[in-house]
């Protein structure tokens, strides 16, 4: 067992410039461009509400084009070829943080209904394990956390965005030695069959819940 005490954490939250036609593709149709964009940009907003409300040691927004972060958060461009090696990346540029190399803890822009209460419990039981893994509905995962940020070089040779990723990932973490626990299971936004359950799981005022209300698909 490792100390009781909470480590100070590093928050990387992966996100796309929510631009018409780049971002949410999969929601259209039935969604416009512009309105599969407001939905992105709704829920990344969410996001970094709720991980500005979360103690940490530091925040970035692991960013793919341009968006103007809150205060408190360094701005980080993504860089790799592949998802994998892009994740790869952010949590190496985590690793060589000045402030010591905190934990890290990465999770998307796709879970608006993730609550500051479930992020600390993440952090929380990097005191007992080397990872926490957090499951997709779909297969994926929605949350990574570190206690050494470099083990994220693993994510490089992980195949992304396939039914199976969850699984290979924790697979490659284990190989390599790690114990993992595994958070909660949440369903992310991928296809106009996400929306509904999605808005219905989110906190009051949440503004992926009132983007989704104001939608009329036909």
């Amino acid at each position: 067992m490792h100390s009781a005490d909470p480590p100070r954490i590093q928050f990387l939250v992966v996100a796309k410039q929510p631009v018409p036609g780049k971002v949410k593709t999969r929601l259209c149709p039935p969604c416009t461009p512009e309105q599969a964009s407001g939905l992105a940009l709704a829920a990344l907003e969410d996001t970094l509400d709720t991980v500005s409300a979360t103690p940490a040691g530091r925040r970035i927004l692991l960013l793919d084009g341009q968006f103007d972060a809150p205060d408190g958060w360094d701005v980080v461009a993504q860089r790799g070829d592949g998802l994998g090696d892009r994740l790869a990346n952010g949590f190496a540029d985590a690793a060589r943080d000045p402030g010591g190399g905190k934990p890290a803890l990465l999770i998307g822009m796709d879970t608006p209904q993730v609550t500051a209460a479930l992020l600390r419990d993440l952090c929380n039981r990097l005191s007992d394990v080397d990872a926490v893994l957090g499951p997709a509905v779909d297969g994926g995962w929605w949350a990574l956390a570190l206690r050494e940020p470099a083990h994220g070089g693993l994510l490089a040779d992980v195949p992304m965005s396939r039914p199976d990723t969850g699984v290979r990932t924790l697979e490659a973490l284990r190989c390599a030695g790690l114990s993992v626990a595994m958070a909660p299971a949440l369903r992310d936004v991928d296809t106009a069959d996400d929306l509904a359950e999605v808005a219905a799981q989110c906190q009051p005022g949440n503004r992926f819940a009132q983007a989704v209300r104001r939608l009329e698909l036909r």
